[in-house]
């Protein structure tokens, strides 16, 4: 067989693994694996997917790569399947495990640049199914910076109880309510079996749901990608495309990742999780994906286009409906149209195809008025989230108040050094109403690895207390999460941060309208109580958290663990 020649053809990066004398056993290997001649002088497109069996949302994926291999083929492109980690949030949660999810979405991304730089490949193709590996992806795509499309799995279908549309939120919050005896446990028992009634990610406006409109509003998935449940054929279609248009990008040079994720685009993005009231992670993940591009995306500059965007679609856990709702109404491109209409997003930011997103979504549906409002009908005028800032949080706290009865909030500080601790108490329900539920030592650094608060949120939901306790901690929350609850407390504890001195008892005055959080005690005494204090000691950590422990930067930078910015000078040429 020949050699293959570049001669009459486009340069590539794959170029270097591909040419040369010396490059005959990296020929060998390739040929081993089918690669032809023909083959070989093609773009090779990385296509990393998270599928497997640790989760139902990452269940059902290999279809959909099948279909995205079929459309790089035709294109002409040779595409190259590979796979990265998982951890499920709700199968994690309410133990040590949830240390690790967090953490995994560093992986994820680190594993996207290890084998996309390590193989040199020409593209990247993701499949993403659940709540980190979502940004995972996206943050390797942006830091690689090569043509790029981002595809999410789809969600679950709503389950079917008692003549509603229940799902994997109602089984959280359904263990509170046997535990006060609202349900039975035959009842719960009923709800657990039916609740997720097919592979997908949850069903509602949680964390995977968000950050898959984010993905299409920053313009690295396909506009109406997102919405698609996972267990419907169109999702092969779409990745068919997807397949096709990857290669179409490599050969044009582009839209790059970073031409997409701009400053622009981010808030673009941000409007979209608080038009949706969609999960505080995106809190978390979209100063990480920013970070990826050199861009500095704060926590406090999400929350200022929170304030300014108007709460337009009614899902849950705030409002009424889920992801298979918003599919039958149009998807995020009738969303993206509304808030366009109305002047909350930027209109000449691209999309995947390389158009603006104006001329992208101009003859999206309507609003339908039940499930997506008109901007005349909003449910609130601000997406509601709130960075609280006070003597207890000087760095910032998050609070979403979409949904809220009540915007203030003072009591007795019932403190706990860990979520366990917590837990033990609020399952025996052993605090009173009007008390403020202090979780600490859950941060980045902390934890290590930030657990989300889902199991005692929803517990104390379904117990009947959710209007009447507020809970702080330097944790974070599930998408799921509703209620007076402040995550992200900054400085976190094991940094010294002052959520670290509050005692039992202490009284902390919250208070969302005015943007304060506090704790009632002087100056002087908060000195001479960190004078008392000593850090958390982290000797006996190893493996993964003992490198993320001492490499990440706090929550409301996104809890990153590089400098950003990445540019691989060898691939400057």
């Amino acid at each position: 067989m020949k050699k293959p020649t570049t001669s009459t053809k486009l340069k590539l990066r794959s170029d270097i693994t591909k040419y040369g004398l010396d490059r005959t056993p990296h020929r060998a290997f390739m040929r081993a694996m089918g690669i032809d001649d023909d083959a070989m002088k093609q773009p090779f497109v990385g296509i990393v997917s998270t599928s497997g069996e640790m989760t139902p949302c990452n269940m059902n994926l290999e279809p959909q790569e099948q279909s995205a291999k079929e459309g790089v083929t035709k294109a002409g492109g040779t595409p190259r399947l590979f796979n990265t980690i998982t951890v499920s949030d709700g199968i994690s949660m309410n133990h040590q495990g949830m240390k690790f999810s967090l953490i995994s979405r560093e992986v994820i991304a680190d594993s996207v640049e290890l084998v996309i730089r390590g193989h040199a490949y020409d593209a990247i193709l993701g499949f993403g199914g659940c709540d980190k590996n979502l940004p995972g992806i996206m943050m390797g795509m942006v830091r690689c910076n090569i043509p790029s499309v981002f595809l999410f799995g789809g969600a679950a279908l709503p389950g079917r109880w008692r003549d509603r549309d229940v799902s994997v939120l109602d089984a959280y919050e359904g263990v509170g309510a046997v535990q006060t005896k609202q349900m039975t446990e035959d009842e719960l028992d009923e709800l657990e079996r039916v609740c997720l009634p097919s592979t997908g990610a949850c069903a509602g406006q949680f964390t995977a749901n968000t950050m898959a409109m984010v993905a299409e509003t920053l313009g690295l998935s396909p506009l109406g990608s997102s919405m698609v449940p996972n267990v419907y054929d169109e999702r092969k279609d779409i990745a068919k495309s997807a397949g096709r248009s990857i290669v179409e990008n490599v050969l044009s040079g582009g839209p790059l990742p970073r031409d997409l994720v701009t400053r622009k685009s981010l808030e673009n993005a941000a409007a979209v999780v608080a038009a949706t009231g969609g999960s505080t992670n995106a809190c978390l993940h979209l100063p990480a994906i920013a970070h990826e591009a050199g861009l500095k995306f704060t926590l406090e500059d999400v929350a200022k286009v929170f304030q300014r965007t108007p709460l337009i679609a009614n899902l849950r856990p705030g409002g009424l409906y889920h992801s298979l709702d918003m599919y039958k109404i149009g998807g995020v491109p009738s969303l993206l149209n509304e808030l366009l209409k109305g002047g909350h997003l930027h209109d000449d930011c691209l999309t995947q195809m390389g158009t603006t997103l104006a001329d992208a979504i101009s003859e999206a549906p309507k609003p339908d008025g039940q499930v997506l409002m008109t901007l005349d009908n909003a449910i609130s005028d601000s997406g509601g989230l709130v960075v609280l800032k006070g003597n207890l949080c000087p760095g910032g706290a998050i609070l979403k108040v979409a949904g809220l009865k009540n915007l203030s909030h003072e009591g007795p500080a019932l403190v706990f050094e860990n979520e366990e601790d917590c837990m033990e108490v609020i399952r025996k329900k052993l605090y009173s109403p009007g008390c403020v539920i202090v979780i600490r030592n859950e941060g980045p650094k902390g934890g290590p690895g930030m657990r989300e608060m889902l199991g005692a949120t929803a517990l104390i939901y379904g117990q009947g207390m959710g209007e009447k306790i507020a809970l702080i901690t330097d944790g974070r929350f599930s998408g799921a999460t509703r209620g007076m609850c402040i995550g992200y407390a900054c400085p976190e504890a094991a940094e010294g941060g002052p959520i670290a001195l509050v005692k039992t008892g202490d009284i902390i005055e919250i208070d969302a309208e005015k943007a304060i959080i506090n704790v009632k005690l002087s100056e002087k005494e908060l000195l001479k109580r960190r004078a008392e204090w000593t850090p958390p000691d982290h000797s006996k950590l190893g493996g993964a958290m003992q490198k993320y422990s001492a490499l990440v930067g706090p929550a409301n930078q996104g809890a990153v663990t590089h400098s950003g910015n990445v540019i691989w000078e060898h691939e400057k040429e």
